[in-house]
């Protein structure tokens, strides 16, 4: 059996070139599509869930999308076809920043940095990670990166999911018990996806109920969080944030969180290291070959 594989740019085409059995054909979903026979179909990285409407002249074919978040894809896609996430790509470089961002945060290196492009030695006391308790919200894949990322370092670990319950790992909380949690933070780390139960819920109370000096950390997706809220709660100075992700996004030049010393902003590198193009690579080439011998698909989000 032979399979065409739509690729949006020359680093895949060059991955699955030479494979038996499998058609690779350029496209990045901008133009008409160049024929409507497709088998699997893998759009731009971060490309928007409306830009799948571009599928519609072709038939049930698969689509392999190269990032972890699904939001808004059921309502854009083509009925149909099946959408697979990019799951076990981006989970280690989301940790590995995630922790970054703990760490600079923690120990000031944002304001290090200013002071030395002035030529200025600070020194003085900063917080630790270490004997910290960190709340991880989100018990997915990149929740669990995170985890095994933070255990050397000495925290306390509280687990939330969406629901209380108990696992290999001992005690997952539930979200609804996040107003006792939340005070007993000294860091607060958003791993969720975003869904009708996650937006927005990072609100004023939810702020308010952190404890001083606490932080907040966002390597999830912008709109679990209330921008307004979290401004204003950054602007009393009694919380701090680092955000991988915010609302809007990309951020405005002239937006106030870029100018607040108590937040670092990261213009959404999460997944997008050294790291992710051959782990797409490969998830690409694993799906392709699966179509084509007739076996199951991996990260099956939306079946029809």
């Amino acid at each position: 059996m032979t399979i065409v594989v739509s690729l949006p740019s020359d680093e895949l085409m060059e991955a699955l070139a030479g494979l038996p059995g499998i058609t690779p054909v350029r496209w990045d979903l901008q133009d008409p599509p160049p024929r409507t026979d497709f088998d699997l179909v893998v759009p731009p990285y971060m490309s928007k869930a409306p830009e799948l409407k571009a599928l519609q002249p072709l038939g049930g074919c698969v689509v392999q999308s190269q990032s972890i978040g699904y939001d808004g894809v059921a309502e854009a896609l083509p009925e149909g076809m099946t959408f697979c996430n990019a799951a076990s790509v981006h989970e280690a470089s989301t940790a590995e920043l995630t922790v970054g961002l703990i760490i600079a945060a923690q120990r000031n290196l944002a304001e290090c940095v200013r002071a030395s492009e002035r030529g200025e030695w600070i020194g003085g006391t900063t917080r630790a990670l270490a004997d910290s308790r960190v709340l991880v919200i989100g018990q997915g894949g990149v929740g669990q990166a995170i985890m095994s990322r933070l255990a050397p370092f000495e925290v306390t670990v509280v687990r939330v999911a969406s629901k209380r319950r108990t696992d290999a790992g001992g005690l997952v909380h539930g979200i609804d018990e996040l107003p006792l949690l939340l005070p007993e933070a000294d860091i607060v780390v958003l791993a969720v996806p975003l869904n009708p139960a996650t937006t927005g819920l990072v609100d004023a109370d939810f702020l308010a109920a952190m404890k001083a000096d606490a932080l907040l950390v966002n390597v999830a997706r912008g709109a679990v969080v209330v921008t307004a809220a979290l401004v204003a709660e950054l602007s009393t100075g009694r919380i701090r944030a680092a955000l991988d992700v915010t609302d809007p996004e990309p951020l405005p030049a002239d937006h106030p969180l870029w100018s607040l010393e108590n937040v670092i902003v990261t213009p959404h590198i999460g997944g997008n290291s050294t790291a992710m193009a051959p782990r797409v690579a490969a998830l690409v080439r694993a799906q392709a070959e699966a179509l084509r011998d007739g076996k199951p698909l991996r990260n099956v989000v939306i079946a029809p």
